[in-house]
């Protein structure tokens, strides 16, 4: 899929990389969608990934002193879910982030990926809008900040140049007098692209509102405002029949199309319903109640931990040295290979499955470096001074994991080939959360995919795990 892979351990290291190598490279962290891309051949021009998962301090998120949130490009979906500044000051960004995916999809994706992607399906792009969000691009001549109004030109389109890396995202925080909502309609309720989606961002002064943003995305070729009615909702108070009016206009904003997951005219409806869903839930206050508690990430590590043992080949391969269930590996080839492919063919670790290899249905599910991840998403470089676990290392001195025990005990396998990523997602969930209630386990097993057992024997055996773990 790529004949070089680059590992810099500095921006500077990273842009001037990018200005020698033209439009054949494109920076990589997350590649969730950069990977697919590659294996459909949608990019034939890119044979050059520029891997920045090595630089440090790129995935903070920081609040400054005049009130502006900044975010790093290596902050992944499930960072900004499970930060309590994102949560109390960028709602509508926690609950889009929250939205997207699957936690091994959260674990990976990154905000500026999904923001450089510039899908106006885009999950995290209408939230964003929503909160005047500023984006600073850096090549070797410099730096620029764009609007991010100004950054998207069309269905995946971009200001972005071939010489530029997307390095901070920014925008004002939410005080007191603000309140915001991202509302997302999707086919099921995980792993959905969205249909249609919406954020909403309102200052008050006591009642009334001074200022409003709406912005709906999956209904234009970008994401867009409904300048009408955030014209109309100045001055006014969150009541019955100016949230229908202002739902009325909202509407009128979109100019949506047909596609597979829907048509424009329940595009065009959908938009006034969810338009007054989420005003009279910003009405009433309610915008966070059912935002979890404590989410399960299916992480275990510090998110701020970054690795610091690159490994970069251009033809010539260097050799990937990694640790796998405990043990030592050297691979010598298998470069251009995701990490699925690495571990299965030259790894001879056959435990980890190949269901889709799109991150749709978690088979291969595996740890990396503390977060369960979709192996067939991560480029195989990447295993370089990792620590890796799959199926065949979560048994410790030939005991079963309590998972595979009631995995046994409870049937929850019939053909078994969606087993092990399933057994994979509910140990990383019971390693971060001991003693889960069924809500999280339900949430913890979204992005993993079975055909056959409709899910509840999976369910109760991590129930009954977690209760053997008690004991």
């Amino acid at each position: 899929m790529w004949k070089s892979y680059f590992q810099p351990t500095t921006i500077e290291q990273a842009v001037e990389k990018l200005a020698g190598l033209g439009g054949q490279a494109r920076i990589t962290a997350g590649g969730t969608d950069l990977i697919l891309e590659l294996e459909a051949g949608l990019r034939p021009d890119v044979d050059t990934l520029i891997d920045i998962t090595r630089i440090p301090g790129m995935d903070e998120i920081a609040l400054d002193e005049e009130g502006v949130i900044h975010l790093g490009p290596l902050v992944t979906h499930n960072d900004c879910a499970a930060s309590k500044l994102i949560v109390e000051q960028a709602f509508p960004l926690a609950q889009a982030c929250w939205s997207v995916g699957a936690p091994q999809i959260r674990n990976r994706g990154t905000v500026a990926g999904n923001l450089v992607t510039a899908s106006p399906a885009n999950d995290t792009i209408t939230p964003l809008m929503a909160l005047d969000t500023s984006v600073t691009l850096q090549s070797q001549s410099g730096k620029r900040t764009l609007p991010l109004k100004d950054f998207f030109q069309g269905v995946r389109k971009t200001a972005l140049r071939p010489d530029e890396m997307l390095v901070d995202i920014s925008f004002p925080a939410i005080n007191e007098s603000r309140r915001g909502m991202f509302y997302k309609v999707g086919l099921r309720k995980a792993q959905a692209i969205s249909v249609l989606n919406l954020a909403a961002v309102l200052t008050f002064e006591e009642e009334t509102i001074t200022a409003a943003s709406i912005t709906l995305g999956a209904v234009a070729p970008t994401i867009i405002h409904a300048p009408e009615a955030e014209a109309y909702l100045i001055g006014k108070q969150l009541e019955g029949a100016v949230i229908d009016e202002a739902a009325r206009l909202t509407k009128e904003s979109a100019s949506p199309i047909d596609d597979l997951r829907g048509t424009a005219a329940y595009r065009e409806y959908m938009v006034g319903v969810i338009a007054r869903r989420t005003l009279t839930t910003l009405a009433e206050g309610r915008q966070a109640e059912n935002y979890p508690t404590q989410p399960p990430m299916l992480r275990t590590k510090d998110p701020s931990a970054r690795l610091d043992a690159p490994v970069s080949f251009n033809g010539q391969a260097a050799s990937i040295e990694t640790t796998i269930n405990g043990r030592a590996y050297r691979f010598e080839t298998g470069h251009e290979k995701t990490l699925l492919r690495l571990l299965r063919e030259e790894g001879g670790l056959i435990g980890t499955k190949e269901g889709c290899a799109e991150g749709e249905c978690g088979a291969c599910t595996v740890f990396l470096d503390g977060e369960a991840v979709m192996s067939c998403l991560v480029p195989a470089p990447r295993a370089h001074g990792a620590e890796i676990v799959t199926i065949e290392g979560l048994h410790k001195d030939e005991e079963l994991h309590p998972v595979q025990q009631t995995f046994i005990e409870d049937g929850a396998v019939q053909c078994g080939y969606c087993t092990p990523g399933f057994l994979m997602s509910a140990a990383m969930l019971l390693e971060e959360v001991p003693h889960p209630n069924r809500a999280q386990i339900k949430q913890a097993l979204t992005g993993n995919l079975c055909r056959c057992t409709g899910y509840y024997k999976i369910i109760q055996a991590v129930e009954d795990a977690a209760k053997r773990s008690e004991s």
